[in-house]
């Protein structure tokens, strides 16, 4: 059963990427799962110079999900280059690097340094962070932005190019042609949608940055809906993500649109499941006598490939 899939230049033998944050460097996870029967393990971003993240706590739980308000704590590109690259040429499965940053020049800076080593093999472009140079404004939230933020990192590495979307937009389909217009490879559809817990005994929000990104089952609606549109605007593959625990879970997105998927706050509770779902995957390939994961990509996604028209909600 054929679950390889390509990704700009990245050829993966699965469809499942461990998202940003949620599985360490795999690491963490070889004592508990196989990481051989994995597509790709996604680093947790890093910026230009190093940050403390956000203020205690940055986890609260939710129903059907998490909150998480970490704040891209990370050493910062020179400690990370010379401390941490070298051990990712170990891993058994593909390594991708994630680049933060809050402007267009640290975003070209951060990720040609990343990508000129060899234990990368493609670079996922977080997008979600604020344009310190735009007022504040989120560089995903923006066409113009997003374009010229992608241009600039496209300009500085031919290494495959995985641009991360946020569904903290009311047209997520512009914003992904824009991106493939830039010469993104590929996008990550979502990122967290924002969120807020309050306690209501302290009378105060429960995350010490006061808002968060949501994740988990309680935004996997969310994600498919983002998939499907984005997925009729571009003609690059897309890697689901959004609240993927089961096998029936990663299909609505393969159906909707995706070629790939990114596991994300699943792994915390069992580090196993990516390997689950790819058997399991290959057991509905093989019911349905097909011979490939490419045969059921955007077949529930009537307008595939061609721009998405919005025609309101619907009820």
């Amino acid at each position: 059963m054929d679950l390889s899939v390509k990704i700009g230049k990245l050829e993966l033998p699965y469809p499942t990427l461990m998202a940003s944050g949620c599985y360490g460097s795999g690491e963490e996870f070889e004592d508990f799962a196989d990481l051989s029967k994995i597509g790709a393990v996604v680093l947790k971003s890093v910026t230009r110079e190093p940050r403390l993240g956000n203020p205690m706590p940055r986890l609260v739980p939710t129903p059907a999900g998490m909150l998480n308000a970490i704040g891209l704590q990370n050493p910062g590109i020179d400690w990370y280059l010379e401390h941490e690259v070298a051990k990712f040429a170990k891993r058994p499965c593909a390594v991708i690097g994630s680049v933060a940053a809050f402007s267009v020049d640290d975003y070209a800076y951060v990720t040609e340094r990343l990508a000129a080593r060899s234990e990368i093999a493609a670079i996922e472009l977080n997008i979600s962070c604020p344009n310190v140079g735009s007022e504040g404004e989120t560089f995903a939230c923006d066409p113009a932005l997003t374009g010229k933020v992608v241009r600039a990192v496209r300009s500085v590495t031919g290494k495959t190019l995985i641009v991360k979307l946020s569904p903290n937009v009311t047209d997520i389909a512009t914003i992904a042609a824009e991106a493939e217009s830039a010469g993104a490879d590929a996008l990550a559809v979502i990122n967290t949608l924002r969120g807020m817990s309050i306690d209501v005994h302290a009378w105060k929000p429960r995350l010490g940055n006061l808002t968060g990104g949501l994740s988990g089952p309680a935004i996997r609606p969310v994600a498919v809906l983002a998939v499907y549109e984005a997925a009729r605007a571009v003609s690059i593959p897309i890697v689901g993500q959004g609240g993927i625990e089961t096998a029936t879970d990663a299909l609505e997105f393969f159906l909707a649109g995706a070629s790939a998927i990114a596991i994300g706050t699943a792994n915390f509770t069992d580090p196993r499941i990516p390997e689950k779902i790819v058997n399991e995957l290959g057991g509905y390939l093989n019911a349905r006598g097909l011979r490939s994961l490419r045969d059921i990509v955007g077949k529930a996604n009537a307008g595939f490939g061609t721009p998405f028209q919005y025609e309101g909600d619907a009820g």
